[in-house]
């Protein structure tokens, strides 16, 4: 007996791909290098974003490159040197946020259609390029994770709009998602509290109080509508609850103001000098709106506003770390994404 095989067209033989799903974190951004030259490129970038000083008129423009640009570049170069990560010759926040992603695509490792990488709002790798990387490995749906706990026009809103004007430019564009504010989220409070919690246990004193500093903003743009403000808070009071805490000994302050606005109250460094002057000796500063540390946690905070403090009769200050990629911090980043991605994984 004679077995006819069946007629199987080309196009059935050939197996479907699956399309691939990209992750893409984001964080604020870095200079390339630690010299005046790499801070200045790095500065004109981010302080000629709309989203970061509104006012771009020519006021604006003359103060920028006329005078920020010719002084700042050389002064903010020597803070970064103070914590620059010489082995591989970048910031700290470039080198945790690709650890960050590293962690994440390991921890996705059994989802194979799911492709993680980085960028950084400002500098290098640019949002772009990720973009078009995950596009080329395949990836018809991207998952954008800004790394902001607490959503500002400033920060949250500048990533999604990059991502847009990337998207803007292509014919076939991938579907696309972006991962929420998480400023009162469970595992992010949780997560904060376990690192107070495990780093107060390694010090040699007790603090008096902790002080959560947040980066600053100009005081009209929350008058205009931005909500940052209203999450740092709701951010503090949960973590206040979750440590047992009152606002006497969990402070909320807002750091890294400039020029001459007002700006979110009460300011990280003159809370620093008040507090020392008023005979508190020990103190303990978290920075809960940084996911990874960097320039204005490792320096501003744990260089410039410890000497502060010391200067002003206080004596013991520590610097407690960001999330970064510690087991807690991943938890966050891996809870955030594995929920926004339901319904495509």
């Amino acid at each position: 007996m004679t077995t006819v095989a069946p007629n199987v067209s080309a196009k059935s033989a050939v197996p479907s791909v699956q399309p691939r799903i990209g992750v893409l974190l984001v964080n604020l951004g870095t200079p390339d290098s630690a010299d005046a030259r790499g801070v200045r490129v790095y500065l004109k970038e981010f302080l000629s974003d709309a989203r970061v000083i509104e006012d771009q008129g020519l006021i604006w423009k003359v103060v920028l490159n006329g005078i920020i640009l010719r002084t700042r570049p050389r002064a903010k170069a020597r803070d970064y040197l103070k914590i620059w990560n010489t082995e591989k010759n970048e910031s700290p926040l470039k080198t945790i946020t690709r650890s960050q992603s590293d962690k994440l695509a390991a921890a996705l490792s059994d989802r194979s259609h799911v492709v993680v990488d980085w960028a950084m709002r400002y500098g290098n790798p640019s949002i772009r390029s990720r973009i078009e990387a995950l596009i080329a490995q395949g990836c018809d749906r991207i998952l954008t994770v800004p790394l902001y706990p607490q959503y500002s026009a400033s920060t949250s809103a500048t990533v999604c709009d990059e991502v847009f004007r990337v998207l803007a430019r292509l014919r076939n564009q991938p579907t696309l998602r972006v991962t929420p504010p998480y400023y009162e989220d469970e595992v992010y409070i949780e997560a904060l509290a376990t690192s107070i919690e495990t780093h107060l246990a390694t010090l040699p004193f007790e603090p008096e109080l902790i002080v959560a500093s947040f980066h600053g903003m100009p005081k009209s743009y929350v008058d205009k509508g931005d909500p940052y403000q209203s999450h740092c808070v709701a951010t503090t009071e949960a973590l206040r609850r979750r440590l047992g805490m009152d606002e006497t000994k969990l402070l909320l302050t807002f750091q890294s103001r400039f020029g001459f606005d007002e700006w979110l109250q009460p300011y990280t460094d003159k809370t620093m000098e008040r507090l020392a002057k008023e005979g508190v000796r020990r103190i303990a500063v978290v920075t809960p709106g940084f996911s990874a540390d960097c320039l204005e946690t490792l320096e501003e905070i744990a260089q410039e506003n410890a000497e502060i403090f010391k200067h002003n009769g206080g004596e013991q200050f520590s610097a407690i770390p960001c999330l970064n990629d510690s087991d807690p911090g991943m938890d966050v980043i891996r809870t955030l994404v594995l929920r926004e991605l339901q319904g495509w994984i």
